[in-house]
């Protein structure tokens, strides 16, 4: 198997990295506090809708119900169905899979191509960063750009939830999501006992050994139960490479495999990676796969990896 990135985990990677550099310095107990829309609780229009970061101060405003949505973003179009905006959305990146039966096109939300954005008419257009002038291009066509950058806390994915709900109509839908969120989460974290000894972790984005750190968005999820990632002495950013040796010698207790479906990584060839076989994770059965989508993707799924979390940490046997 290669060990070189492949190119979903570029994407993902990417799209990480870039919003993280965005984000730097935002605190995730702040996002929550911070006005995000301003709109008629019946979903009225004109709207205003924070864009970018949470506390950017960016805003734009949308004249009317949007009727042609183009989203460039997977997380975007798992929101935008989950608020009940899918039958306003006409087209979607080449990224996005979920739910099945969604528009997907071979627009790119990394390299986006507003002639080839502006050929679906949108009326607003959703994405993640604002990659080769987007929005600058939309703007020359009208057309509203809400960003929605990578999440930096579970607080940041519900305010982002409520932006997009308020953006297209759904104020009221976007609210009973986040509620409904908030209830399955709280309860999924409070299903797992409190360990005395802090569980550590090594989450692998791909088999060149990327991962994530306790202060990433990924790694905050872990934090909800305790945990600490073995990358948090490497030093390197949230999203380190790690060498073979240190994670050996950092000997966690699980790891967590988001390269399974991508890539054909297994708790088997993990185990049979030189020197990994007396590692503790491997002797004590706690390699897990995690689904992909749920581990990489800020939207209302995030209740769901939560709870795939809560699963396998509460069958982990206390020290």
């Amino acid at each position: 198997m290669s060990t070189r990135p492949t190119r979903r985990f570029r994407s993902v990677l990417a799209a990480l990295t870039v919003s993280t550099a965005l984000l730097a310095g935002a605190c995730s107990s702040s996002t929550s506090d911070a006005p995000t829309t301003t709109a008629a609780s019946d979903g009225s229009f004109p709207v205003t809708v924070v864009s970018g970061p949470t506390d950017s101060g960016t805003d734009i405003t949308i004249e009317s119900r949007p009727q042609s949505i183009v989203s460039l973003s997977p997380s975007a179009t798992e929101t935008l169905w989950a608020v009940g905006a899918g039958d306003q959305v006409k087209a979607v990146d080449n990224q996005s899979d979920y739910p099945a039966g969604i528009p997907v096109t071979d627009l790119s939300g990394f390299q986006p191509n507003v002639e080839a954005i502006l050929g679906y008419a949108p009326d607003l257009v959703i994405a993640s960063d604002d990659m080769n002038d987007l929005v600058s291009g939309l703007q020359k066509a009208k057309v509203p750009t809400l960003l929605l950058p990578a999440a930096t806390s579970i607080d940041d994915v519900y305010a982002q939830i409520e932006r997009v709900a308020t953006a297209t109509g759904h104020e009221d839908k976007g609210t009973e999501v986040v509620d409904a969120m908030r209830s399955d989460i709280d309860a999924a974290v409070a299903s797992v006992p409190a360990r005395q000894q802090p569980l550590t972790y090594f989450h692998e984005l791909d088999s060149s050994l990327y991962t994530v750190t306790s202060s990433s968005f990924v790694g905050q999820i872990y934090s909800l139960f305790g945990m600490k990632s073995i990358a948090d002495a490497a030093g390197q950013g949230d999203y380190p490479q790690l060498s073979a040796e240190f994670v050996v010698q950092a000997n966690p207790d699980l790891i967590f495999l988001a390269d399974s479906q991508c890539c054909g990584v297994t708790a088997e060839s993990v185990a049979a990676r030189p020197g990994w076989s007396g590692m503790k994770a491997v002797t004590g059965n706690q390699i897990h796969v995690l689904d992909e989508d749920l581990s990489s993707r800020w939207g209302p799924r995030v209740a769901d990896q939560v709870k795939a979390v809560a699963a396998i940490v509460a069958q982990v046997p206390a020290a």
